[in-house]
């Protein structure tokens, strides 16, 4: 039998040691342990990669304590707008959604355009047009509502300004979510969700829900989850790249995975860190920046949750 493993994450960035009390640090680690959890009894349950990733990514969509789903940040308009995407590493099949609202899991409507309909890719009102033909129910703004979230976009409302989560400019940081697994058959697959940047406009959105950029999985490379600066990761098609590092470069997935973050994303000005895996059940989640919220398990016994460095 294959090794199979997991890996998930909510967020990397400035994790200031000073701002996170130890009731809030097991709090996070409690809610990064369900997660795990959850999508590691998927696979043990002969269940797929894909499943299993979903599965891991609902359960960090639905924690407040994560920028995705009922925990995502305000916009400039003082609304929430979500993405998410989601990819089969045996098929290359993949679904995304983008400037979604009153979805309580993206990842789930990401993975019905991966399945009910003929694209990859869905954003805005026809996203929504889809989710209303699938009979999802809307969640009421008051679903999404988070004080925390709410001071953040306050302190910057009517400004220029928009604020990545993990940004250095403030002491508090929560990211995107993702997963990545390997299942007993050897298959992978990769998922992610956002709500975003704070006080963001014109519709803006990063690179998790773009295949190749924030997300990425084939089964003869690697199964990628990306979180950090979202312009930069586009911009080195970060997923895309760790994945051509093994196949072209036959680097392993730990030194495809470090090459990428600790030198060729910061080249570029970009911070933030990934979690991969590959079909051997090998997972790697490095990361340039004070920390990464991230856990890991393994059919090998190996079983690791942490935040910092």
């Amino acid at each position: 039998m294959n090794t199979f493993s997991i890996a998930i994450h909510g967020g990397a960035g400035t994790l200031v040691k000073g701002m996170m009390t130890p009731e809030l640090e097991a709090k996070y680690k409690a809610a990064l342990q369900l997660a795990l959890d959850e999508g590691y009894k998927v696979l043990e349950n002969n269940g797929t990669a894909t499943e299993a990733v979903e599965k891991a990514v609902v359960v960090l969509e639905d924690s407040p304590l994560f920028n995705a789903g009922k925990g995502s940040v305000f916009t400039a308009t003082e609304s929430h707008e979500m993405d998410a995407s989601i990819m089969d590493g045996k098929t290359l099949n993949a679904g995304a959604v983008s400037l979604i609202t009153g979805i309580k899991n993206p990842v789930s409507l990401a993975r019905d355009v991966m399945e009910k309909s003929e694209h990859v890719f869905l954003a805005g009102e026809g996203a929504m047009q889809f989710a209303k033909e699938l009979g999802y129910t809307l969640e009421d703004a008051s679903y999404f509502y988070d004080a925390l979230r709410h001071n953040q976009w306050l302190e910057i409302k009517d400004t220029d300004s928009f604020q990545l989560d993990h940004a250095k400019k403030k002491d508090s940081k929560f990211g995107t979510v993702g997963a990545v697994a390997c299942d007993k058959d050897g298959n992978i697959a990769a998922a992610t969700s956002t709500g975003g940047m704070t006080n963001k406009k014109w519709g803006r959105v990063g690179d998790s829900p773009m295949i190749g950029a924030g997300n990425y999985a084939n089964n003869k490379t690697c199964a990628i989850s990306c979180t950090g600066s979202g312009e930069f990761f586009i911009r080195g098609v970060v997923a895309y790249d760790v994945a051509c590092l093994i196949e072209h470069k036959e680097m392993s997935l730990e030194a495809a995975a470090n090459e990428v973050i600790n030198k060729r994303i910061l080249e570029i000005g970009g911070d933030g860190g990934l979690i991969a895996i590959d079909t051997k059940g090998n997972i790697a989640m490095p990361f340039n920046t004070e920390g990464m919220y991230r856990a890991s398990k393994s059919s090998t016994g190996m079983e690791e949750v942490s935040i910092y460095k």
